[in-house]
């Protein structure tokens, strides 16, 4: 599958019905895009030092593992992993935070 696809046309692999979310795959393909677009910005800024990137990406990645829970009925493995991902994601980006005030604070 193409990754246009998502935004262009509406099918799926898998269809089920009386899910806990109904959403066309067009709105997630949308939705998708915009969020990599504003993670990609929020991780330049990150490099750059910016606190408030940091926080972006903390709440971008914890709300991420809640939601891949959603596809753990479909997708077992790959939902699990993906949470993993995030939650490893969380700690580096607040690692770095506790470091950053630890050198603030021992200067």
């Amino acid at each position: 599958m193409r990754p246009h696809r998502a935004i262009a046309k509406d099918d799926l692999f898998i269809v089920t019905r009386h899910y806990v979310f109904e959403f066309s795959l067009a709105g997630w393909g949308w939705v998708h895009l915009i969020l990599g677009v504003v993670i990609v910005v929020a991780g330049c800024a990150v490099l750059s030092g910016a606190l408030w990137a940091r926080f972006l990406g903390v709440a971008v990645a914890g709300l991420s593992a809640i939601a891949d829970f959603l596809w753990v009925p479909y997708y077992p493995l790959w939902a699990l992993t993906l949470v993993a991902v995030n939650i490893f994601v969380v700690w580096a980006l607040c690692m770095g935070m506790h470091r950053e005030a630890d050198d603030g604070r021992h200067a």
